[in-house]
């Protein structure tokens, strides 16, 4: 029988299911799919021996499903084992899902001990006052929220998949990954896995040309590089960046490089302020998880004081709003050139 608690961490639900230390109902929500498919995954594989899955392994989908069907699974017991598994997968597509799930509730409180169900809920938390959440809070039941990683909190477990594939992965190639795909981590390991097909399976580390070649994203120009050259100045490094996106406009939306240098320059703004100026100080006032940015970071604390980001800082907003046409009408890539005239000559 698993542990009481409620609230679990990835690693110790993995290792629980692993263990075969498994509470009779499990659910598993949140906004990051990858941490909660790597779960479900783990209850297919070691709950139930292959054997004994034809009967004492069910599978539901939400949009075919009723709750009432569900729950005589979970009640019936097994068939020649120990335990049968039923999931309910992609719960929020049911309709009028959250109430539906409420209807759990009787059966969540308590549980054929000698069953396990898992709830498979994507997208967003189910809320502390759900009749659902009420009934697992009052029984053995594991709740595993998955919230949307952060942009700080994303190199960590990309790193962790390399390793787990036997191969490294270069910072830069890193953060072209995470700037062309985002913080969604299905994404990302799924491109991780191409790239190792496409090295032939037997790759030492991934580099920033494998990402340029197989991923679409330039090694030389994107918003991290733009970043950079803002970072020390270079005007027209910057001025060269922003043509490129130019000639590339669906490659290179300016939504993601709003979002990169509002992101860049807020986190230069914490480190000014910062009481702690050393590498480790601003790294974590920063939200820094690896000190490879950290020398471009520092380089424009030296170029931009604290009036100046602020100002920048305005700047961006302002070009966010024009770049979308609120009060201009202006291509929004002479917009972005007019953006970096103004980063540059802010005072």
């Amino acid at each position: 029988m698993a542990s009481t608690k409620k609230a679990i961490d990835f690693r110790t639900l993995l290792a629980d299911i692993k263990s075969g230390n498994i509470a009779p109902v499990n659910i598993l929500m949140g906004e990051e799919a990858y941490y909660i498919d790597k779960l479900v995954e783990a209850f297919e594989a070691y709950t139930i021996r292959e054997e004994e899955k034809d009967f004492n392994f069910s599978v539901y989908y939400g949009q075919e499903i009723n709750i009432p069907t569900v729950i005589a699974s979970c009640q019936q017991y097994p068939f020649m084992a120990d335990r049968k598994l039923v999931i309910l997968k992609e719960a929020q597509s049911m309709e009028r899902a959250k109430s539906k799930l409420d209807e759990m509730a009787p059966y969540v409180k308590n549980p054929n001990e000698q069953n396990i169900l898992v709830i498979v809920y994507k997208g967003e938390s189910l809320r502390a006052t759900s009749q659902l959440i009420k009934a697992a809070n009052s029984s053995n039941t594991v709740i595993f929220n998955s919230p949307k990683l952060r942009e700080y909190q994303i190199a960590a477990p990309i790193r962790e998949y390399c390793r787990s594939k036997k191969i490294g992965v270069d910072e830069k190639a890193l953060a072209m990954l995470t700037e062309f795909l985002g913080c969604d981590l299905q994404k990302i390991m799924g491109e991780i896995d191409k790239l190792i097909v496409a090295g032939g399976g037997k790759i030492p580390q991934i580099t920033p040309e494998m990402v340029e070649k197989n991923i679409g994203v330039s090694k030389d120009f994107n918003n991290f590089e733009l970043s950079k050259a803002l970072a020390f100045k270079n005007y027209d490094r910057s001025l060269q960046i922003v043509q490129y996106f130019s000639s590339n406009p669906s490659k290179n939306p300016t939504v993601m490089t709003t979002s990169t240098l509002f992101n860049f320059f807020s986190k230069v703004l914490m480190g000014l302020f910062a009481p702690d100026k050393s590498d480790d100080g601003l790294m974590y006032a920063m939200g820094l998880n690896n000190k490879y940015a950290l020398g471009e970071y520092k380089s424009a604390m030296v170029n931009y004081n604290p009036n100046q980001v602020v100002k920048i800082i305005g700047y961006i907003r302002e070009f966010d709003a024009q770049s979308k046409g609120i009060d201009s009408f202006q291509n929004e890539y002479q917009l972005l050139k007019e953006l970096i005239f103004k980063i540059f000559t802010a005072r």
